[in-house]
């Protein structure tokens, strides 16, 4: 699956709207999109460390790109990576799944996504908290993260 490619205006808005809520001032780095999404990650974890619930478009614009660089690092279908309300991806090669529930399925919640993505958290530790349900003998991303 090709990853998501937002329209970096609405990007750029979304990150300037959680920055204002933050009482930060607007982005001013590069305009890529690579740039902008990559951008959306620290906001939306300084709002958790906050103790803020971060603005809905930028948590999905951060999971969604972590997810997406994490299917591009891992290709494959055999397992799928479940960030609900946000987004889900297949990723890691093995058995390919073609129809119904996959064998091997991960789900968690958006800041734990974010943290493990970005080395914040190991497996490990989500694992052990609870933070993550895995189900199925690939259902392990302790190789893939952080995603780089």
């Amino acid at each position: 699956m090709p990853p998501h490619k937002p329209d970096p205006a609405k990007v750029r808005a979304a990150l300037d709207a959680q920055l204002s809520a933050l009482d930060e001032p607007p982005y001013d780095g590069p305009e890529s999109p690579a740039a902008l999404l990559a951008a959306c990650v620290p906001v939306v974890l300084r709002a958790y460390d906050r103790g803020l619930r971060p603005e809905r478009e930028i948590a999905r614009l951060a999971v969604r790109h972590l997810l997406d660089r994490l299917a591009a690092e891992a290709p494959g279908r055999t397992v799928e990576v479940r960030v609900p309300p946000y987004a889900a991806v297949q990723c890691v090669e093995g058995p390919r799944h073609t129809r119904g529930t996959p064998p091997n399925v991960i789900e968690t919640d958006a800041r734990t996504w974010l943290e493990l993505a970005t080395g914040r958290a190991t497996w490990a530790e989500a694992m052990a908290g609870g933070k993550v349900s895995a189900s199925g003998a690939r259902a392990d991303l302790s190789a893939h993260l952080p995603v780089s």
